[in-house]
Order: C-alpha cells, then sequence, then structure tokens
C-alpha cells in the first residue's frame, strides 16, 4: 500500500511554515492521542503516521530531501521516517516536548487559524523516460504538461473586474469562521475554513467571462524539470507548485514525477553497478589477448589473461552509477562467457580432435580456484 502524503496527515498546505507545521502536529497528535483513544488500533496507527510526518517536516533537510524525492529519499534517512517502525514509547520520548501544555492551544486559549485563499489545485503525475546515460549524470527535461493554468484574463481571482469583489459577509473577510463545543476534558474552540468564500475573506459579485469563476483554465505548459543523478525506476519525483492551479486563486497542486529507465542495448543495472555479458571464443580465452568492452562513458579496453576461465568476473571500479544521495558511485562487472561453436567445418574438427585428448585440454581445478556462487559473493560483499 503507498504511504500518505506527509503534508496530508498533518493537514497543512506545503508551504507551511515551522510554526504551522507544529502546531498540526500537536493537534493530530492530541486528537489521536492513546490515552484518549485506550485500545483503538486505528487511532494508533495515526498518531504514528503524524509523528512519522512530523519528524520529517520539522528537520529542514529531511523536508527539502522529501519535496524533492518523495517518500523514496527517505530510504536509509533514519528516525522514523526511515525506519517506519518506531514503538510508541519512541514516539513519545522523542517528542515529549510537543506535548508540554497541550490544551494551551486548542482549549479556551487565542489562535486565528491559517488564512486561506481559494480552493487547491490537485496533483498531477507524469513518467520520464530516462536512459542509463541520462541516470548516470543528471539531466534537465523540458516536459510539455496539460493543465490548469490561472486564467489570463482575472489573473486568476475569478472576478470580472476589482469591484466585483465583495468582503464575504459570514467570515467578515477573515477568511476563517470559528466554533465553540463542549468535550469531555471541557471546552473547545476550533477555527475552521469559512464555508462561503473558502477562505479568501471576498466574495464574487460578477464572474470571470473566460474562467466562469473558477479562476483557471485549461491549457499546456512547459516546464524543465531538474532531475539528479542516480534516479532509479521506482523513485517519485516531485516540483512543488507545479501541478494544477487551484480555484479562486489557491495554490497549485504538485507534479509528481515517475522515473521509467530505458533498457541498455549492453548493460544492465543491478542498483549502483553495472553488468556486462562479454563472450569471448575458445582461443582468446585459451592464448590471452585484449578487448574493448561497452561503458556508460564509452568503450574502455580490458585485458584478458590467457587461461581465462568461463563465469571470471573483472570489476571496473567507479564506472557504475552515482548515489542519488550523493555519495560514492557503483562499478561494472564484466562476466566472461566462453563462446563454445555451435557448428565446426571439417578442418576445424580435425584440430580439435587432435586437441581433445591433450593433456592440457583435461579438466583439472585447483583447490584455489573458486566456484560461480563463490566469485560473486566476494564481489558482492
Amino acid at each position: 500500500m503507498a504511504k500518505k502524503d506527509y503534508y496530508e496527515i498533518l493537514g497543512v498546505d506545503k508551504n507551511a511554515d515551522d510554526a504551522t507545521i507544529k502546531k498540526a502536529y500537536r493537534k493530530t497528535a492530541l486528537k489521536f492521542h492513546p490515552d484518549r483513544n485506550p485500545g483503538n488500533k486505528e487511532a494508533e496507527e495515526k498518531f504514528k503516521e503524524a509523528a512519522e510526518a512530523y519528524e520529517v517536516l520539522s528537520n529542514k533537510e529531511k523536508r527539502q530531501r522529501y519535496d524533492r524525492f518523495g517518500h523514496a529519499g527517505m530510504r536509509g534517512a533514519g528516525g522514523f521516517g526511515g525506519a517506519g517502525g518506531a514503538t510508541m514509547e519512541d514516539i513519545l520520548s522523542q517528542f515529549g516536548d510537543i506535548f508540554n501544555n497541550p490544551f494551551s492551544d486548542f482549549f479556551g486559549g487565542g489562535g486565528s487559524g491559517t488564512r486561506r485563499r481559494g480552493q487547491r489545485g490537485s496533483n498531477l503525475r507524469i513518467k520520464v523516460k530516462l536512459t542509463l546515460e541520462e541516470i548516470a549524470k543528471g539531466v534537465n527535461k523540458k516536459i510539455k504538461v496539460k493543465k490548469h493554468l490561472p486564467c489570463t484574463t482575472c489573473d486568476g481571482t475569478g472576478a470580472k473586474d476589482s469591484s466585483s469583489m465583495k468582503t464575504c459577509g459570514t467570515c467578515n473577510g477573515r477568511g476563517s469562521v470559528e466554533e465553540v463545543r463542549q468535550t469531555i476534558v471541557g471546552y473547545m474552540r476550533t477555527t475552521t475554513t469559512c464555508p462561503k468564500c473558502q477562505g479568501s475573506g471576498k466574495t464574487i459579485a460578477s464572474k470571470c467571462n473566460s474562467c466562469q469563476g473558477e479562476g483557471r483554465e485549461y491549457g499546456t505548459e512547459t516546464i524543465t524539470i531538474e532531475i539528479p543523478a542516480g534516479v532509479s525506476e521506482d523513485m517519485q519525483l516531485s516540483m512543488r507548485g507545479k501541478g494544477n492551479s487551484g480555484k479562486n486563486g489557491g495554490g497549485a497542486g504538485d507534479l509528481l514525477i515517475n522515473i521509467e529507465e530505458v533498457p541498455h542495448e549492453h548493460l544492465q543495472r543491478d542498483g549502483m553497478n553495472l553488468n556486462y555479458d562479454l563472450y569471448v571464443n575458445f582461443a582468446d580465452a585459451a592464448l590471452g589477448t585484449a578487448l574493448h568492452v561497452p561503458t556508460i562513458d564509452g568503450k574502455v579496453k580490458i585485458k584478458l589473461p590467457a587461461g581465462t576461465q568461463a563465469g571470471k568476473i573483472f570489476r571496473l571500479k567507479g564506472k557504475g552509477l552515482p548515489s542519488v544521495q550523493s555519495y560514492g558511485k557503483g562499478d561494472q562487472l564484466v562476466h566472461i562467457n566462453i563462446w563454445t561453436p555451435k557448428s565446426l567445418s571439417s578442418e576445424e574438427k580435425k584440430i580439435l580432435e587432435k586437441l581433445r585428448d591433450s593433456k592440457n585440454f583435461i579438466p583439472n581445478p585447483t583447490k584455489g580456484e573458486k566456484g560461480f556462487f563463490d566469485r560473486m559473493r566476494d564481489y558482492f560483499k
């Protein structure tokens, strides 16, 4: 099952500041706290989800990585966002300061709420095909995306002209309304987005003729996507604010980019390493030779020693792919395969018949020679 968006879990906009994120976390954690929901497994999971979301979004470096790469960028990040298996004790101990005086902001306290304008646009999801060469170096891709764009006639307001915008009579221009209700622990005052103006504080008397009051229209935008080196097919990148424009001046959604790798003609990817099957004839393997093999950077020459056995692996250090998190590069592994002819001429048969019973042609592996699985285990230690 796909993991939920961290911003969605806390109910905040992706441009929310640290204070808003902290307040949203306290509110969510208070709602699903185990002391208020004894024996409720669903509430416990939501409490853990909120803790994981806050652990990432409250950390500047992790938040930047999450905004760019999504959940894939959190692998190996440590903490709740990296491990995903924190216990309740871990959460309560690490975030204990969040729960100091937890009722101050929500019960009988102040606060006017966050004013939002319009309705946020939806996210868009696209696929981008990349070759191994592009993945190795990183690339900028220009993509034409069909989506909702701000209306050029009304500049996204949805109004016919400036005089058509009126102060909302429901919230008196605040963009939010308050509600007080009694709970098991006292009176709770909540602030919600005004249902009349959708948080803008304004209502439209006369709608724009072009967009019929939505503040957006359908069109095409050319977007330049900066793709870092080392991405993989299961990775999702995110561009904040490049999705569909919102209604009535609301913020735009995000553009989610799924990476799709184009198969290489010669090389096969295995994480950061690349594999290449090199087929050599029996004479070259027995006598030794120099051969060229393709790499991500072009062809390189390797020396094949005399007596090379089938299954031998040569390592070309640093000829693999870089890590998307900017540490180290993989290698290219050249796997030796001895090519056995499927048909022979009469002359070739005579030569091989003479050699068949030769002492040096009788298999005689030494104890020091390793089998295929031993060699593979050594290379991937």
